[in-house]
């Protein structure tokens, strides 16, 4: 197996093995199918020194609490995916190299950067190949260094895989951290109790044909060169002034909104500006949404795995341009309640028909597929502490994830400092980034809408 080829740099690779395999053969979920085996990458920079023994070390000992990471993934005769867990290990390198340690943050971003930092795994010989579902990339650099990640998809979402790194931190550290429970048998019967109709539609994910799935992955790739991702830094006050405008134009007769519903609503409203579709069109908002509160009756605190789905807002472009914050922010926070724990038995019932079916790989989300027409996709992972998985040296100073090849995508997340700041990332066609940067529509993005 090739993990990708060395350069100048100095590397040394070594598969680390949790030293017991279990055994188990974990059947995944209807929700770890929905993202495929492709990887997830994140990239976390530090400056100070790196003890990449001792680094390692500390991985071996996390991974005797997550044999699925060192395990492989095999097909199931029916179709489905599970995981055997048979410790086969993940790679963890070592790279020194003389490169300086760049300034990465809002400004000066690292995804140009990344391949360097992470390992390049091919998702489509994961199933039935001696392929690592986990690998890990320690790069000494002039001022500091990088740890790169990979996670498989199919095992973990972002909150799961955030999880597991600050697990590995903390015992890096000497400090006790809770094993996550990640038994894919506590979503068993999820479904029951959906009405007859469940399986047959779904208003969040779509069945296609295998020409038009094929269709909108071309359309994705073939974009893919003209989207950029830039980054934009919304201060505590200007998020902090987002919700008290919003509140107030409610009058108190709303539902009570958060910062991110606040924030969410100001950058879909600029967005749709800056579109300018016919006033009488509709405009929708796509809501990537953690499914574990929605499930605390079913889910211990901290579920390991996919339990990510998304839900939808809508109003007529008139509204979105030219209507008030609050109304827009309320609209965001009617289509997050709205996910149940009756919506999630009835969606999951949607898609274990699918998979009877034999046709879970031609389910797409109208998020992704709208994206192209109507929809701006948001993820918010603000909540994620993504700056607290620190090591030897410290607390990253940055982390980065790969550009989003979909067009009309934003993701939120913290800022180093953990304060109300946000950075906004914005993936967009390239000249509708540009515009956005220019200095009269970043000040009507930053517009909080509060009089001095």
């Amino acid at each position: 197996m090739n993990l990708g080829s060395a350069s100048r740099d100095r590397e040394r690779t070594v598969t680390v093995r949790a030293g017991h395999a279990t055994g188990e053969r974990i059947r995944l979920s209807v929700y770890d199918l929905l993202p495929g085996t492709f990887a997830t990458q994140r990239t976390f920079y530090y400056r100070g020194t790196l003890d990449a023994d001792a680094l390692r070390a500390s991985l071996r000992a996390t991974l005797v609490h997550y044999p699925m990471l060192t395990g492989r993934l095999e097909r199931d005769p029916d179709g489905g995916l599970s995981i055997v867990c048979n410790d086969a290990g993940v790679p963890f390198t070592e790279c020194r190299s003389e490169r300086p340690l760049p300034d990465y943050g809002p400004d000066h971003s690292a995804r140009g950067d990344m391949r360097r930092h992470i390992h390049q795994v091919n998702p489509f010989r994961v199933v039935g190949h001696d392929t690592p579902l986990f690998t890990a990339k320690a790069t000494h650099l002039r001022g500091g260094f990088a740890l790169g990640v990979t996670a498989n998809h199919s095992i973990m979402d972002g909150a799961s895989c955030v999880d597991f790194l600050l697990h590995w931190s903390r015992t890096h550290r000497g400090l006790d951290h809770r094993p996550a429970p990640y038994a894919r048998t506590l979503l068993d019967g999820l479904a029951e109790g959906a009405p007859p109709g469940a399986g047959h539609d779904d208003p969040q994910y779509a069945v296609v044909t295998r020409r038009r799935k094929f269709g909108f992955l071309w359309r994705v790739n073939a974009g893919a060169p003209r989207v950029r991702t830039f980054t934009t830094r919304f201060t505590a006050q200007e998020v902090l002034a987002l919700k008290e405008v919003a509140t107030a134009q409610l009058a108190g007769g709303g539902p009570r909104l958060s910062s991110g519903d606040a924030l969410a609503a100001q950058v879909w409203r600029v967005l749709g500006a800056l579109r300018d579709r016919p006033a009488g069109s509709t405009e929708r908002l796509g809501v990537v949404v953690d499914l574990r509160p929605a499930l605390r009756e079913r889910l211990p605190d901290g579920y390991w795995g996919n339990a990510v789905s998304n839900t939808t807002a809508s109003l007529p472009a008139r509204a979105l341009r030219e209507g008030p914050l609050g109304e827009t922010a309320a609209a965001v926070r009617a289509a997050v309640d709205r996910v149940t724990a009756a919506r999630v038995r009835d969606e999951t019932a949607f898609l274990e028909a699918q998979h009877r079916a034999g046709s879970m790989r031609r389910v797409l989300s109208r998020m992704a597929l709208d994206a192209f027409e109507d929809t701006v996709g948001l993820n918010n992972v603000a909540r994620l502490p993504f700056y607290s998985v620190e090591f030897d040296a410290g607390r990253p100073f940055w982390f980065e994830y790969p550009t989003v090849p979909i067009p009309w995508t934003v993701m939120v997340t913290p800022t180093p400092d953990d304060d109300h700041s946000r950075d906004v990332h914005l993936s967009l066609p390239r000249d509708a980034a540009a515009v956005l940067e220019s200095p009269e529509w970043a000040k009507r993005l930053h517009d909080t809408g509060r009089t001095a």
